[in-house]
């Protein structure tokens, strides 16, 4: 429904009773939104100009707008409050204590150790995201595989296994398959290996910088 709010950055707080929060006014409306301590001090200071990629969730009781500073992390929270046991709060500790592209390659890699170090995530919750979120990056839309034969890589050996997977999960994030390719391009020429977690970091990397 709302994508991104663009306006001034009216307060942030980075603890309170509902978590850190920002206020950023638009068009004479003050939007209250919940986010993280990570972006609380990514932000600028207040009066100043931000723009904010926002999820809003619809409950009976009330409608709670969740923002981010950059497109990926709010795509990667879209996803997580798909998993069961997974809801706003539990969301945002996750996106507070990981980048997005950490936290992905904590999914991929299947590190549930690493991922429970975030406040409240024990041992099981944490496999059970690990087990859930990876499916919901890496099946979702895998079924047409990357043609990488134009993609030039001077002296490095990228496997179609691993562009595939770091593909997916770009798909899944809701990137078109352009816009994927060229950042796979460019990531394929930059990662330090072969390894769908250092594509797919290279990747949205790139991606941030575009959208930026």
């Amino acid at each position: 429904m709302i994508d991104y709010i663009k306006g001034k950055l009216v307060s942030k707080q980075a603890t309170g009773v509902k978590g850190a929060s920002i206020v950023v006014e638009n068009n004479n409306t003050g939007y209250f939104i919940n986010t993280t301590s990570r972006n609380i001090s990514l932000a600028g200071e207040e009066g100043s100009d931000v723009k904010v990629y926002t999820s809003l969730i619809h409950r009976e009781d009330a409608m709670i707008l969740c923002g981010f500073l950059n497109k990926e992390d709010r795509d990667i929270f879209n996803i997580l409050i798909t998993v069961s046991g997974v809801g706003m709060k539990v969301a945002l500790v996750l996106l507070d204590e990981f980048s997005g592209c950490d936290l992905i390659s904590v999914v991929i890699t299947g590190d549930y150790k690493e991922l429970s170090r975030a406040k409240g995530v024990g041992p099981k919750l944490a496999q059970k995201i690990i087990l859930e979120l990876k499916d919901k990056l890496i099946n979702w839309q895998k079924t047409s595989p990357l043609d990488i034969s134009d993609i030039n890589i001077e002296s490095k050996e990228v496997s179609q296994e691993a562009v595939a997977e770091a593909q997916a999960v770009l798909l899944s994030l809701g990137y078109s398959a352009d816009e994927s390719k060229n950042a796979i391009k460019i990531a394929c020429k930059t990662a330090k290996k072969n390894s769908p977690e250092e594509i797919l970091k290279e990747s949205l990397q790139y991606l941030a910088r575009e959208n930026g």
